[in-house]
């Protein structure tokens, strides 16, 4: 992931404004700062921005979102030694904060911005978290 000229696109709900349509991008692509701004150098293409309904679901230690004919992740978390709870790597320098949970990715469908990706393996990781990007 370190190798520069990564290719870029945007999918926001179909609710957002055009103001948060560009807010969203902007933070995305790394040119508002922030935890991404970090990226923006490793960032050559922007592929464009797509609309979509956005479904979340959490429910245990599952995690999945999607949009439909665009993308559907999943995750599950690995339990942790409290009932209930994932386990939890701490003291990270992720984007999305430093506490996530740890996880392996159950489904991974995209295909937008010309790109279409399928794995439903269940051998990649994943991770899920809380976070906050306000200025």
């Amino acid at each position: 992931m370190a190798e520069e000229n990564w290719s870029v696109g945007v999918v926001v709900d179909e609710r957002a404004t055009t103001e948060q349509q560009q807010a969203l991008t902007a933070i995305a692509s790394g040119r508002a700062g922030g935890p991404m701004g970090a990226l923006s150098g490793l960032v050559g293409t922007f592929l464009g921005v797509d609309k979509g309904p956005f479904r979340f679901e959490a429910e245990g230690l599952r995690r999945a979102v999607s949009i439909p004919g665009l993308l559907e992740q999943a995750a599950e978390g690995v339990p942790g030694v409290t009932s209930g709870e994932p386990l939890f790597i701490d003291n990270t320098l992720h984007p999305a904060g430093p506490r996530l949970a740890l996880a392996r990715a159950t489904r991974s469908r995209l295909q937008a911005f010309g790109l279409a990706w399928s794995d439903a393996s269940g051998r990649n990781n994943g991770h899920f978290a809380p976070f906050d990007w306000r200025g």
